[in-house]
C-alpha cells in the first residue's frame, strides 16, 4: 500500500515539475500568481504569496495541492491523502468509505469499514507500544492495562478485555458457552441466549429464555421476566435516592413508581400517562406517538402526526406540519442559535447558525439533486451544481473524494467582489480579486486584465493582443516576433506600428 502511495505521490510530483516549464507562457492569475492549462489533461496554479500552488489532471480525477505546510495528493475516488510536515501527521483514504489509516507521532491506526481494524499506540518515552488488531468478530487481539494482552478467534475460542462495554468476555465454542463481567458481576450463557447464570457479591440470578428468569442483588435490584416480553417486574435504584418499581404485562398493562416519576399504560400503545415529578412535566399519550400532548415548566408538546407536531423547550423548538413533508427546528441560547427548514427529510435544508458574542454567522442550503450552498463564518459563499449526495450525507470524506468528480458547476465569492467560477472541470473559468480579473473558455480565448495592463489570447495564443499600461502588442501563431506601437502613459499613434521582437 505504502509502495502504491508512494508512486502516485512520485508521478504527480514530476507531471507538477514538468507544467513549471510551461511558466513563462502561463497566464497570471488574479493574484499575480501563475495559471497555465490543457483542458481536461492539466490544469496547473500557484500563487506564491499564499504559498500554494495545485495541479490537476483529467478535470478532478488527479490532484497534488500544496498549500503551506499541508499536501493533498488524490486519485479520485479511489485514494486521497493529507499530509502535514510540521506536525508530521498523515491521513489517507481508499475509496471512501472502504478504507482509511492515520498516522501521528503518538499512534497509527487503519481500518476497513471498521470490522477490521489495526491500532498502534506510544505509551511514553521509552519506545513502549500498544498495539490491537481486529476482523470483527472473527479475531480480535489488544493489550489492557489492568489485564494484559488478549485474544480472540471467534467463534472457538477467545478472551477479550475492556472492550464492548463490559470488563471481560471469555467463550468456548459460542454459543455453547460465553462468560462476561462488568462491574463485579459475571454472567455465564449456555447455549446463548437460552441458559444463563448471573453472580456477584451479593448477587444472584438465572434465565431459561424466554420462558422465565430473575436475577437479584441484595439492596440494589431485583428483577423477573415470564414469557418474555410479556411479563417483566423490576425494583431497581434501591440504594438511591430514587428506588423504582416497574411492572408490565403487554400490552394490556404498564406501570412504572418512584418517587421522581408515575407512568402508566393501558393497551399500549392506545393510552397512557406520565407524571414526571422531578421535571415538573406531564405527558398524555392517546395513541403513542402519534398523538400525545406534554405540559411542563421546561417543555411543552403537542403531536397530532401526521398532520401536526410542535415541541417547544426552553432554548429548542421543532415542529412538523403533514409530516414527513415540512419540519421546522430552531435552538437559541446566548451563546449559539440555529434554524432549519426541511422538506422530505434531505429533498431540501436550510439551515442559518448563527453566534450572537462575535456576531458570525454561516448558512448551509441544499436541494436534492440540482444544488448545494454553503456560506461560512468569513462570509465566503460557494454554491455547486449538481448534488446527488451531498444533500442526504454531508461528510467531509464525500466533500473531498466524490463531490468533486460529479459538480459540473463551481462558484466562490465573498463580500470584497472577490469570486472565482469553474464550468466543466475548468473548461471555463475566471477568477476576480480585487482589480485583478481573469478568464478562459478553452481553448477559444482566455483574457487577463490589472490595473492597466490587458492580455488577451485567442486559441491559446495563436493570435495575442497586449496592452500593458499604454505599449501594446499583437503577435500570431506563437512567434517570438510580432508588432508594437505606443510608449507607457502615451497616446497611441498607428504611424508609429513597426515589427520587433516580442521580448524587446
Amino acid at each position: 500500500m505504502s509502495i502504491t502511495k508512494s508512486a502516485i505521490a512520485a508521478l504527480l510530483a514530476c507531471l507538477l515539475s514538468a507544467s513549471v516549464l510551461f511558466a513563462e507562457d502561463a497566464a497570471p492569475g488574479a493574484d499575480g500568481g501563475t495559471i497555465f492549462t490543457l483542458w481536461p489533461l492539466l490544469d496547473y496554479r500557484k500563487s506564491p504569496q499564499d504559498g500554494y500552488s495545485n495541479i490537476s489532471i483529467l478535470g478532478p480525477v488527479f490532484k497534488l495541492q500544496q498549500r503551506g505546510d499541508e499536501r493533498e495528493t488524490a486519485v479520485r475516488p479511489f485514494f486521497f491523502q493529507t499530509t502535514n510536515r510540521h506536525n508530521k501527521t498523515s491521513s489517507d483514504e481508499y475509496l471512501y468509505p472502504l478504507a482509511s489509516s492515520e498516522s501521528t507521532p503518538e499512534a497509527r491506526t487503519v481500518q476497513l469499514l471498521k470490522v477490521v481494524q489495526s491500532n498502534v499506540y506510544q505509551r511514553n518515552e521509552e519506545g513502549k507500544r500498544d498495539e490491537s488488531s481486529m476482523f470483527f468478530p472473527f479475531y480480535i487481539s489488544g493489550h489492557s492495562e489492568k489485564y494484559g494482552p488478549y485474544t480472540s478467534f471467534f467463534p472457538f475460542y477467545g478472551d477479550i478485555y475492556e472492550r464492548f462495554w463490559r470488563d471481560e468476555y471469555h467463550f468456548v465454542m459460542f454459543p455453547l458457552y460465553g462468560r462476561t463481567v462488568k462491574k463485579g458481576t459475571t454472567t455465564r450463557n449456555y447455549l446463548y441466549p437460552f441458559f444463563a447464570t448471573i453472580e456477584g457479591e451479593r448477587e444472584s440470578g438465572f434465565q431459561f429464555w424466554p420462558l422465565y428468569g430473575q436475577s437479584a442483588k441484595e439492596g440494589v435490584y431485583n428483577r423477573r421476566f415470564a414469557l418474555w416480553p410479556i411479563f417483566m417486574k423490576e425494583q431497581s435504584g434501591l440504594d438511591t435516592d430514587n428506588p423504582t418499581d416497574r411492572l408490565s404485562i403487554l400490552p394490556f398493562y404498564a406501570a412504572t413508581d418512584s418517587p421522581k416519576k408515575v407512568s402508566r399504560s393501558y393497551l399500549w400503545p392506545f393510552f397512557g400517562y406520565t407524571d414526571d415529578i422531578a421535571r415538573s412535566e406531564k405527558e398524555v399519550d392517546y395513541f403513542w406517538p402519534f398523538w400525545l400532548t406534554v405540559r411542563g415548566e421546561a417543555r411543552n408538546a403537542t403531536t397530532l402526526l401526521p398532520f401536526y407536531s410542535e415541541d417547544r423547550g426552553k432554548e429548542n423548538l421543532k415542529r412538523w406540519y403533514l409530516w414527513p413533508i415540512y419540519k421546522h427546528e430552531e435552538l437559541n441560547s446566548p451563546s449559539f442559535r440555529q434554524e432549519r427548514d426541511r422538506v422530505l427529510y434531505f429533498l431540501y435544508s436550510d439551515s442559518r447558525e448563527t453566534w450572537p458574542k462575535d456576531g458570525s454567522s454561516r448558512r448551509r442550503t441544499a436541494f436534492w439533486p440540482l444544488f448545494v450552498y454553503n456560506r461560512d463564518p468569513r462570509g465566503v459563499r460557494s454554491l455547486s451544481i449538481p448534488a446527488p449526495v451531498e444533500p442526504v450525507f454531508d461528510k467531509e470524506g464525500i466533500e473531498k473524494n466524490w463531490a468533486p468528480l460529479w459538480r459540473l458547476y463551481q462558484q466562490k465569492w465573498n463580500d470584497h467582489g472577490d469570486s472565482a467560477v469553474s464550468l466543466l472541470w475548468n473548461l471555463y473559468w475566471h477568477e476576480v480579486r480585487g482589480d485583478a480579473l481573469v478568464y478562459e473558455l478553452f481553448p477559444l480565448v482566455a483574457y487577463r486584465s490589472e490595473n492597466r495592463d490587458h492580455d488577451l489570447k485567442l486559441l491559446k495564443g495563436l493570435m495575442r493582443y497586449r496592452n500593458n499600461n499604454g505599449k501594446k502588442s499583437f503577435t500570431v501563431l506563437w512567434l517570438p516576433i510580432g508588432f508594437h506601437w505606443g510608449k507607457s502613459g502615451a497616446d497611441v499613434v498607428a504611424g508609429d506600428a513597426v515589427p520587433s521582437r516580442s521580448g524587446e
